[in-house]
This record gives C-alpha cells, structure tokens and sequence, in this order.
C-alpha cells in the first residue's frame, strides 16, 4: 500500500490493565467456586456410595472427582493471563486459555467415549442394579451440583469473555448429564425395564457428543481469531463518526485472553499536519476503547485519503 505517511499509535490506559486483572481474577474466583461446589457434589456421592456400598456408584464418584480436575488448567491459564508481556511472549500469556479450553473439549470428547463404551457393555453383559434408591439418589445429587456449576460457569465465561471457561461449564453440564443418566437407569430397571440403563446410557453419550460439538465450536472459533461481528460493527460506526476521518478502510480484531486487540487502518484529509494526524489517531483510538469495554489495545493507522 502507498501511502504519504502512516501514524500508528497505541495507547495503554491503567484502567484497561486494571479491568483486565479484574475478570482473570472473576475467572479464578469461578473456577474456585465451582471447585468447591463440585466437591461438595462429590463428597455427598461418596457419603451415598459408603451406606449404600455400590460399586458402579463409586465409579461414578470417580468420574465426577477427576473430572473436576480440569478446573485445574483454567486456573494456572487464568493466572499466567495476569503476566506482563515479555520480549519473547510480546502480547503477554493470555493465550494460554485457549490451549485450556482445547485440554476441556478433550476430556469432553473422552467423556463421550467412556460413557458410550459403558452403555455398550452392559448391553452386551447386562449387570443387575442393586441399590437403585441410593443409585437415584447419588445420581441426583451428581447431576443438581453439576448443572448448578455449569450454570455458573458459563454465565461468568460470558461476562469476562472466556470461551475456556464456557467449555469448562459444558464439561460440568455433560458430567451432569452422566449422573442423569445413572437416575434415568436406576428408574428404569425399578420399573422392570433392565435395558433402559444402558439404552438410556448411549442416548446420554450421544447428548454429551452434542455439548462438546458445541464447545469445541466456541473453542476453535476463539483459536482461529473469530470475533462477534457486532463489536466489529460498533467499531466501524465508532471510527466513522470521528472528526476528521474520510472514511474506515480496514477493522481487524482479535482475542488475546480475556481481553481485545484491534488493529483499524483510517482515510484521513491528506492536508492534515503530521500532529493533527496524530491527535485524530489518539482520539480515534480513545474511542474505540470506551465503545467497546473489552477492547484493551488499539493500533491505529491514518492514511491521506488520496493514498486508496
């Protein structure tokens, strides 16, 4: 591209590095909730297990303690967030929540797996339901905790822009369907119907397939620097609007983490001093970062508009 003179300014507002902190210190709080409430779920799991002495109860509390494990990389992506940038990680560590949110849709994926293999084997090698009060009841209990915790998640995922998070609240919502699963058998097998419980089992194994499509969507439109095409709007109607600017050539934007980076490429009056350029630049970009509150770094170029 030709052009007489570029400006490209950026600007860095403490009160964007504060915001920042906030919602990767929001995202923390809500895995550590989420983990508590989670172990709480379990814990009362393990209580049924314990009176009831069920074996296929007590691989299921299995299941949902080792699954609430994958908080654990959501808390060391969130904190490896807070980093400053380096000479050698120069946009900071934020990126480390997409590779947590890809470990999620993973275990999501295994979930489906286990859960269909187990279906299809006590189909083929039916095995008789003892306990089916105390199955119900831990079952229950696996599911309410569960779905209470992806609730949560995926309501603060959305809030801070986290789509690691978000996945993490599908993964507790395919967990609940597990133990759903485990209440839906039990009912069947006490109204006489033996095969429900594995029928019931592929059908679950086919709804967490469904939750981790959805997820790893998220996930991978975050990996491959997808944005709501509304905040590009509002971009683009923000830029036009600036005194002094022609016209809006290019918005490009990304997420680095839980916070925005745009980069917006302007046609200027090709009469303007090198100064005025850039005060239109800063005023532009100032902007920028009030309509759209997520945005944390604006990079913005000016061009003579005679230049396109």
């Amino acid at each position: 591209m030709k052009h007489d003179h570029d400006h490209g300014h950026t600007h860095d507002h403490a009160g964007r590095v504060d915001t920042a902190l906030r919602d990767s210190a929001a995202g923390i709080r809500a895995v550590k909730i989420s983990l508590i409430a989670l172990g709480i779920t379990a814990l009362l799991q393990v209580a049924i297990v314990v009176t009831s002495g069920s074996v296929a109860l007590l691989a299921d509390t299995i299941h949902n303690f080792s699954d609430a494990l994958t908080a654990i990389p959501l808390w060391i992506a969130f904190s490896l967030s807070r980093r400053s940038a380096t000479r050698r990680y120069t946009y900071g560590l934020g990126r480390a929540e997409d590779l947590a949110g890809l470990f999620v849709v993973a275990v999501i994926a295994v979930s489906a797996v286990v859960a269909a293999v187990q279906a299809i084997d006590r189909l083929l090698h039916p095995v008789p339901v003892s306990h089916i009060g105390w199955v119900a009841a831990a079952g229950l209990a696996g599911f309410v905790g569960n779905e209470i915790v992806a609730v949560y998640r995926i309501r603060v995922g959305r809030r801070i822009g986290s789509a690691a998070l978000r996945a993490d609240g599908m993964h507790a919502r395919a967990d609940g369907l597990t133990s759903l699963a485990v209440v839906l058998g039990a009912v069947g097998v006490a109204l006489g119907f033996p095969a429900a419980d594995p029928i019931i089992g592929l059908i679950i194994a086919a709804a967490i397939l469904v939750v981790m499509v959805v997820a790893a969507r998220d996930v991978f439109a975050r990996l491959l620097d997808s944005v709501d095409p509304a905040l590009v709007d509002t971009a683009y109607h923000t830029l036009e609007h600036q005194p002094g600017v022609i016209g809006v050539q290019r918005v490009r934007m990304r997420w680095i983490g839980l916070r925005l980076d745009a980069d917006v490429e302007l046609d200027v009056d090709p009469q303007l001093s090198l100064r005025q350029a850039h005060d239109l630049a800063h005023h532009a970009e100032h902007a920028l970062t009030h309509a759209i509150p997520k945005l944390d770094t604006a990079v913005v170029h000016a061009y003579p508009a005679h230049a396109h």
